[in-house]
């Protein structure tokens, strides 16, 4: 990527001017999270106007603030909830429990029970234990089965935990015929940050391969859930939403034909880009004089928010006071006692030398999975706090 295309790329997923200005005003007394829920409306409409007839059920993991949410079910959103206190909020905030999908394959029989006796029909399984759970908890409910994707492109691959491959799948439709469930179709992930639409296309084509097994075996296949995968800007090029995600549906349909129903997941494409994260530089040192790279340590680490910097896959935008200053390579690193609270060593980070500590670091587009991942108390320090504006 040119410098002039990275610049436009950035330029076009900066920050909002309302959450740059109420950031620029604001003092904040520990690492916080603000969002705009406005760029979030924006972000759903985006994806809405390319993702056309598919049913957006957004992935409440991603980020499950309440204003958010609220939003989303006035927009006329549906959800993908992994838990019962997801699908809680959701209800609590007036989403309909035909709109909220019961996505995670592990569940609590409890929970299963639950969701049903609360109107949620749809629910996501993978085992031969997971759809007899379902039966006994939620009779004639209506069932998708996960497919595995062992062909992924996206930087964060989510193979191997979730899923089954094509010979279990269709016989997991079988038995929960059997045990009087209702089974539909099947749901997968391409992987999160999955940067162009075009690197669905592989993935796909194996998938298809066990769509049409299914037909095959007499199943009238009538859903089709693909997923999230709709990424965000993390400084490499992506394509816009409406554009992505117009060209993912036509990928899909070119080769599962007109599936009565398409389901999409998107977390990360829809809330990434609404929020910053506010923290700052608590000490820049050297390990010897002979060390190339200096050590900057945050006020926020990947057990307070940014666990996905495990394995460096997402790679986070910082601004500081001292953009603009000669910069230098920097192990970048959080506050707590824990070696493994690195950030990003294997490819270290470009930061101003005159860096120093006090200064305050924002770090851009963290509006999803950083205030879910972190932790109530490690060390002593404070959860993520969060701020909607």
């Amino acid at each position: 990527m040119t410098a002039q295309i990275a610049d436009a790329q950035a330029s076009r997923h900066a920050p909002s001017s309302r959450l740059t200005s109420f950031v620029e005003k604001t003092e904040f007394d520990r690492p916080t999270l603000v969002l705009d829920v406005d760029r979030v409306e924006e972000q759903f409409g985006a994806l809405k106007a390319g993702l056309g007839r598919a049913d957006i059920h957004y992935a409440v993991k991603a980020n499950p603030a309440r204003p958010i949410i609220e939003r989303l079910v006035r927009l006329g959103s549906h959800f993908d909830a992994a838990s019962r206190g997801e699908i809680e909020t959701c209800l609590s905030l007036g989403a309909d429990p035909e709109t909220i999908s019961f996505g995670n394959t592990i569940k609590r029989p409890s929970d299963i029970a639950f969701a049903w006796n609360a109107g949620i029909t749809l629910f996501a399984a993978d085992a031969d234990e997971e759809l007899e759970k379902i039966a006994e908890h939620a009779p004639g409910a209506q069932v998708y089965i996960r497919l595995i994707v062992e062909v992924s492109q996206a930087d964060w691959p989510l193979t191997r935990k979730f899923g089954c491959d094509k010979d279990t799948a269709v016989r997991l439709l079988d038995y929960a015929k059997e045990l009087g469930l209702d089974p539909v179709g099947f749901s997968f992930h391409v992987g999160s940050q999955t940067r162009k639409a075009e690197m669905w296309a592989p993935a796909l084509d194996a998938l298809a391969v066990t769509w049409n097994a299914a037909k095959e075996a007499g199943h009238a296949l009538t859903l089709l859930n693909i997923g999230g995968g709709f990424p965000a800007f993390y400084g490499e090029a992506i394509e816009a939403p409406t554009e992505y995600a117009r060209h993912v549906i036509e990928l899909v349909t070119e080769r599962f034909g007109d599936v009565p129903r398409i389901m999409a997941e998107p977390g990360r494409g829809m809330v990434a880009e609404a929020g910053v994260i506010v923290a700052e530089v608590m000490l820049v040192s050297r390990k010897s004089d002979r060390d190339v790279h200096r050590w900057v340590y945050l006020s926020i680490g990947r057990f307070s928010g940014l666990a996905e910097t495990e394995g460096e896959a997402i790679r986070y935008q910082f601004e500081t006071p001292r953009d603009g200053d000669p910069t230098g390579p920097c192990i970048v690193a959080g506050p707590s006692c824990d070696s493994a609270d690195v950030l990003y060593e294997k490819r270290p980070m470009q930061l101003p030398l005159t860096l120093k500590s006090g200064d305050r670091v924002v770090i851009r587009n963290t509006g999803a999975y950083t205030s879910t991942y972190s932790s109530v108390n490690f060390n002593g320090f404070p959860p993520l706090d969060v701020v909607c504006i």
